[in-house]
């Protein structure tokens, strides 16, 4: 069914930061953020105005987003708008003109874009993750103790949280486009001093600033929110986090094919000829977008990065359930390692290969962006949920006793991950467009310690009391997730904490309601 947004006009835009999205459901209502922050035209297309004289029960209101935005009388004329773009990244890259910002005809979100950002999303966060299986080799190579190299991922993974919390945020701040090029010149040149270093100090100090510098990811996501039609917006931010699940398990497999047939440096040498490409791609594909926010400055960004993850519930809410869903994520594939060569008796080649049988899963992208757009995003993460714990009951029950129901549960597990993870991206995205960087940035904070929190505990609830026992704690977890989503309903105003109101519509566009009530829900939910 398709969204309530491409049956009619766009509205104006104020001058008030305000949400967008474009749900049928009173939980995309939404409130002011800075009065001085200028909200953009979106990425969409113009389309038919509503046909007011239609009395059909059937008939089909524009949503919240597009009530909101698109004002020429209080958003400034085009050529004010004009001038927050630009001719030049950097003051002396040219900008393709066919790519320069124009308010007048916004850039279209096609799916050859999606592509590309979901393969720059794969090949950039693999960064973090090449070094994963070939800590031995490395020690090999620069001739020192295994000891000397257990801290580089975890210098890595320290390194990328510090960017999430500090670098992600400028998407609000400035325009995308030259930062984007920017993180991924960074990261080229860094992977190329890698294959190159003498030292293994060398080596590690680089590591820790290539950490921060793949941050590209969380980048593209909420531009991809923004370029993207509100009725696709499922779809186009569900191949980008497919990208961003593929370079997890990628990652692992070429580092260890790459270094079993030559040498460590020939792992980074690959990934600076990787990060050459995108940057080509992204400079000639990534249309300019004007820059959010011109008046707050970059500490004002980070306080008010810190204000929403303490203060809005349905950030709160998305953020906790996708931290307990990364930890069953890791906790199962930390598990399933020691699973698959202690009881099967795999040896670590044939083991890494299950990262492909992973990598098959990311393939239902398409399908699951499709779902959560027809869906009411609350009732995507239900069936999230639903999917993670099939797959958890499955391996509890038999993963130590069929090689085929691993690999079911493997399966089970992307689908529903993803699932969970657009679902709760939309969610987040629909709270305001002018933050949705830092939304973004809380956002995958959540499922990076929930990374952290499933690699620790997975390894020791394994180890102590075996694959039945981890599987039991991620059942837990999961009993944990559908209370927290279950203390907001799916229709609840985004400002409340808890409740349940509305009924349970499952579809967008089911329960709209009429333009007049729409309005007046925006206007309750503002906080000046």
């Amino acid at each position: 069914m398709a969204d309530p947004s491409s049956a009619a006009t766009p509205l104006p835009a104020s001058t008030t930061e305000k949400s967008a999205e474009s749900s049928p459901s009173a939980e995309a209502a939404t409130h002011s953020i800075s009065p001085a922050a200028t909200t953009f035209p979106p990425a969409s297309r113009p389309t038919k105005p509503l046909d007011r004289s239609a009395t059909s029960s059937t008939t089909v209101l524009p949503s919240l987003e597009h009530l909101k935005e698109n004002s020429a009388d209080s958003a400034g004329t085009d050529d004010e708008l004009a001038q927050r773009g630009g001719k030049r990244d950097f003051g002396f890259l040219p900008i393709p003109r066919r790519l320069q910002w124009d308010p007048s005809n916004p850039p279209e979100f096609t799916l050859l874009l999606n592509a590309i950002f979901g393969f720059a999303a794969t090949f950039s966060v693999a960064n973090l993750y090449y070094v994963q299986p070939i800590l031995i080799s490395i020690s090999e190579e620069f001739d020192v103790s295994y000891d000397v190299v257990v801290d580089i991922p975890t210098l890595l993974q320290a390194s990328y949280a510090l960017g999430l919390l500090f670098i992600c945020p400028c998407g609000d701040l400035v325009r995308r486009r030259p930062m984007l090029l920017l993180l991924i010149f960074v990261a080229g040149i860094l992977t190329l001093i890698l294959a190159l270093v003498p030292s293994i100090r060398s080596f590690q100090a680089i590591s820790f600033f290539l950490g921060a510098s793949s941050v590209t990811p969380q980048v593209l996501l909420p531009l991809a929110g923004d370029l993207a039609r509100p009725e696709k917006r499922g779809s186009a931010l569900s191949i980008v986090l497919a990208g961003l699940l593929l370079g997890i398990l990628l990652a692992r497999v070429l580092a260890g094919v790459i270094t079993d047939a030559g040498r460590v440096r020939d792992v980074y040498f690959m990934s600076f000829g990787l990060q050459v490409l995108i940057f080509n791609m992204l400079y000639w594909t990534v249309p300019d977008y004007p820059a959010k926010n011109k008046k707050l400055g970059y500490f004002q960004i980070l306080y008010t990065m810190a204000k929403y993850a303490v203060t809005e519930p349905l950030l709160i809410q998305s953020y906790t359930i996708a931290c307990a869903s990364s930890a069953i994520f890791a906790a199962f594939w930390v598990s399933s390692t020691f699973l698959l060569g202690d009881v099967y008796g795999y040896n670590t080649s044939i083991i890494g290969l299950f990262g492909l049988v992973g990598a098959v899963g990311v393939c239902a992208a398409p399908f699951v962006g499709k779902l959560v757009d027809n869906l009411v995003p609350w009732v995507g993460v239900l069936f999230g949920i639903g999917v993670l714990t099939t797959a958890q009951v499955i391996f509890t029950a038999a993963g130590g006793l069929s090689i085929g129901a691993v690999i079911i549960v493997i399966l089970l597990l992307d689908i529903g991950q993803q699932l969970q993870q657009v679902s709760n991206s939309t969610r987040v995205f629909s709270i305001s467009t002018e933050a949705r960087a830092r939304l973004s940035a809380v956002f995958v904070f959540g499922i990076f310690v929930g990374q952290l929190i499933g690699t620790a505990a997975g390894t020791r609830i394994y180890l102590a009391h075996g694959y039945r026992a981890s599987g039991g704690f991620s059942l837990a977890l999961l009993g944990f997730m559908l209370f927290i989503l279950f203390l907001r309903g799916p229709h609840l105003p985004v400002k409340r904490w808890s409740g349940w109101e509305g009924g349970w519509k499952l579809r967008k566009g089911v329960a709209e309601q009429p333009k007049k009530e729409q309005i007046e829900q925006i206007e309750a939910e503002k906080v000046v």
